[in-house]
């Protein structure tokens, strides 16, 4: 059984928002912008996203860098585990409607060409690819739109894609993604940092069929 349908749903959403660049005296880097420092230690957040086929929400929930949980649609829903102080992250993906679990770890994305990571997954935010530009967004050039909460503005191009980021520092997440024609494409609607039950990251995996992607992606 190739791993790759059932893999590919989970992350569709992160890659689709890699961000693009234009030239600025104020160039700034994207690691120093946008990272987890001073994140809370417990996050939970609801969003809705825009793809070329719609509408769609996620809901995240993420305790330290040791636990997420991530469900898109009421059809997807993605648990990733880390070991504390390691990089390396094993996931599962359950097919909330084939009823289908998906094993994978990180090294088996990076072989099939998914160069996700930890924060791309727990902050929604898609680490650039190649070279890219990021500055300031001046208020005048901002979207028209209210975000759930305090945020700043960036402009993030690569290669011939634009986008608008809305940063939280405080929540370590973007609140609001427009693209270069300030069309939404990511919004939050709900964000709290209380902390999870146990039960949040408790994986119910009830009558589903069991596919390992290593095993797939090692037999290629």
């Amino acid at each position: 059984m190739d791993a790759r349908p059932f893999i590919l749903p989970a992350i569709a959403a992160l890659l689709a928002l890699t961000s693009s660049p234009a030239s600025s005296t104020e160039a700034l880097d994207f690691n120093q912008v946008f990272n987890g420092r001073g994140e809370p230690a417990s996050s939970h957040y609801v969003a809705m996203y825009r793809l070329a086929d719609g509408e769609h929400r996620v809901e995240v929930w993420r305790d330290r860098d040791l636990h997420l949980r991530r469900r898109t649609d009421d059809a997807v829903e993605t648990f990733v585990t880390r070991p504390p102080g390691m990089t390396e992250w094993s996931m599962v993906v359950l097919d909330l409607k084939r009823r289908i679990r998906t094993d994978v770890d990180r090294t088996s994305l990076y072989r099939i060409g998914h160069f996700t990571d930890w924060f791309a997954l727990a902050h929604s935010l898609v680490r650039p690819a190649g070279p890219y530009e990021l500055v300031p967004l001046p208020h005048g050039a901002q979207p028209d739109v209210t975000p759930i909460g305090a945020c700043r503005w960036y402009l993030l191009v690569q290669g011939s894609r634009t986008n608008k980021i809305c940063w939280s520092a405080a929540q370590s997440v973007p609140l609001v993604i427009a693209d270069g024609d300030n069309a939404i494409r990511w919004k939050l609607t709900a964000i709290d940092a209380r902390a999870h039950s146990a039960r949040i990251f408790v994986i119910d995996d009830r009558g589903f069929a069991h596919n390992s992607a290593n095993k797939e992606v090692a037999a290629d």
